[in-house]
């Protein structure tokens, strides 16, 4: 599907400067293009590409002075990068325009489902499920018993829904996904075995959560883990029983939550940070890759990194000393060595 620079302009809101009718068809890095691309350009690391790109139209800040003669046509907007993620949400919207049923699905016979819908092949609809408008699952994700699907949620491949999930509006699980399996709860015996402790609760997304590729959310044992809107989770996290994220909290890949854990609204949270159970992180915390979070963090806004987790400033200052650390060495057996020349 093709667009011209003004049709593009006109669903940003932007203004051309060059050839209006000149179209694009697909998107490109500004420094990979090629006719036909659109590129956009927002950081000014990139800003040397403008002059030499071959794609046909590039989206800049409206504020963005140019220092040269520019052969692709430009469309200027007040936020490149956030205009850039907009057209591709509306891609993404066209190649994912799929509706229908697919006969080789299994769906329960007292399971629901709304307008427009896509149901894959091999997908299986359990007892109960309620499924809203425009939801699409695709082929061989499971959906429990008593399931329930807010509108406009993709559910992708291989995604598997635990019963009594409940799942808000406009949400995305991608592929190989589990939400809902048991948490892990046993009980130590007196010969040193295991018992199991039913896990009997479920989780709750709220809306416009992303599920990424593999991670887990384990349901409550009792009550629901919950998902607060806006979250974003990234590939390979592991969300444990009865943990609670606040609305729009970010995570990276490889992060582990242990139960009942409660991070606020708003955290960033790095990639590979662990969690201990049964603490609080106050509202927008923002914690750098690889740390240990033992503790409660009571301060909103605070910024902490290392294991066990501190404060980002002390951090900084800890990894200078420790860059410094063989030099230090010397400095003390030199000044000791001297001390004990002096006193014998």
């Amino acid at each position: 599907m093709e667009f011209s620079a003004i049709q593009i302009a006109t669903f940003l809101s932007g203004t051309v400067e060059g050839d209006p009718e000149v179209k694009v068809y697909n998107v490109a890095k500004i420094e990979e293009g090629a006719p036909g691309m659109l590129s956009f350009l927002a950081n000014p690391k990139y800003s040397q590409y403008l002059y030499t790109t071959q794609s046909s139209i590039v989206l800049i800040n409206n504020d963005f002075e140019l220092q040269g003669e520019v052969a692709a046509t430009l469309i200027r907007v007040p936020d490149a990068y956030a205009a850039f993620a907009q057209l591709l949400g509306l891609y993404q919207q066209f190649i994912q325009s799929k509706t229908g049923v697919s006969s080789l699905s299994f769906i329960s016979k007292d399971a629901s489902y709304g307008d427009d819908v896509y149901i894959g092949e091999f997908a299986f609809i359990g007892d109960r499920v309620k499924i809203g408008d425009r939801v699409k699952i695709y082929p061989q994700a499971y959906i429990g018993d008593d399931v329930v699907i807010g509108d406009d949620t993709v559910i992708y491949a291989g995604a598997k829904l635990y019963a009594q999930t409940v799942v808000g509006k406009c949400c995305v699980l991608h592929s190989g996904c589990v939400i809902g399996a048991d948490g892990f709860g046993f009980a130590p015996q007196e010969d040193g075995s295991y018992r199991k402790i039913p896990q009997i609760g479920n989780v709750v997304l709220g809306d416009n959560v992303e599920i990424g590729a593999n991670t887990c959310v384990d349901c409550a044992t009792m009550g629901s883990t919950r998902i607060q809107d806006g979250v974003k989770l990234d590939n390979l996290i592991q969300i444990a029983h009865n943990v609670e994220l606040g609305k729009n909290t970010a995570i990276a890949a490889q992060t582990g939550v242990s139960g009942s854990t409660k991070l606020g609204s708003n955290c960033i949270i790095g990639g590979q940070v662990g969690f201990a159970g049964h603490i609080n992180v106050a509202d927008g915390t923002k914690i750098g890759a690889q740390s240990g979070v033992l503790g409660n963090v009571k301060k909103e806004g605070e910024e902490l990194m290392g294991s066990p987790a501190m404060k980002l400033k002390d951090f900084l200052r800890m990894s200078v000393y420790m860059k410094n650390i063989e030099k230090l060495v010397k400095r003390v057996d030199e000044l000791e060595k001297r001390l004990n020349e002096k006193q014998q």
